[in-house]
């Protein structure tokens, strides 16, 4: 059992940064991928970012490319993404997700309860 637990979420101007956390329960953090997720209002959750649990394989939706990064720290259980030159179109609430690998964590995963990022232009 992995819990997952969102941090940094706010309120940003266009072209502004904001630095997402997730904090991961358990001693087996190591051994899971780690993903992050997006849903805007009206819209359906869509994929973001993730990470092999080595942090070798990295994977990124096109939308992000060259603007965000995720990368993780082992030792301290915590996934991040790191935001840059964000957009209002970036406007969600943001959720991480751990699983096996990086392909099952749409459907085998666990979730954390999201954090809200808000853009404004």
């Amino acid at each position: 059992q992995v819990q997952l637990v969102e941090s940094g979420g706010g309120l940003v101007q266009a072209g502004g940064s904001l630095r997402l956390s997730c904090a991961a329960s358990g001693r087996t953090f190591s051994s899971y991928a780690m993903g992050w997720f997006r849903q805007a209002p009206g819209k359906e959750r869509e994929f973001v970012a993730a990470i092999s649990s080595s942090g070798g394989v990295r994977t990124y939706a096109d939308s992000v490319k060259g603007r965000f990064t995720i990368y993780r720290v082992n030792a301290k259980n915590t996934a991040y993404l790191q935001m840059n030159s964000l957009k209002p179109e970036d406007t969600a609430v943001y959720y991480c997700a751990a699983s096996t690998s990086i392909a099952t964590l749409t459907t085998g995963g666990y979730w954390g309860q999201g954090t809200q990022v808000t853009v404004s232009s």
